[in-house]
């Protein structure tokens, strides 16, 4: 076989590899995310509990807006 044959088979398997992980990669993360889902409401009260406050609804409100402003950026 020709030595240009080799490298376009090369060149097709390593593009193939690459398309096949991005998928693989995704379809495990969107199942990460179902199963972990981010910081919510509840969670953000447990800590403040855990650290000796009782937040008022106003500051998980607040806090909430700020975790979802740095995840859009």
């Amino acid at each position: 076989m020709a030595t240009w044959a080799w490298i376009l088979i090369v060149i097709i398997a390593l593009v193939g590899g690459v398309a096949l992980g991005f998928f693989l990669a995704r379809q495990y993360m969107m199942k990460y995310l179902k199963e972990n889902p981010p910081i919510n409401e509840q969670m953000i009260r447990v800590m403040m509990a855990q650290m000796g406050r009782k937040p008022s609804e106003k500051q998980v409100r607040q806090m909430m807006a700020q975790m979802n402003k740095l995840q859009s950026k």
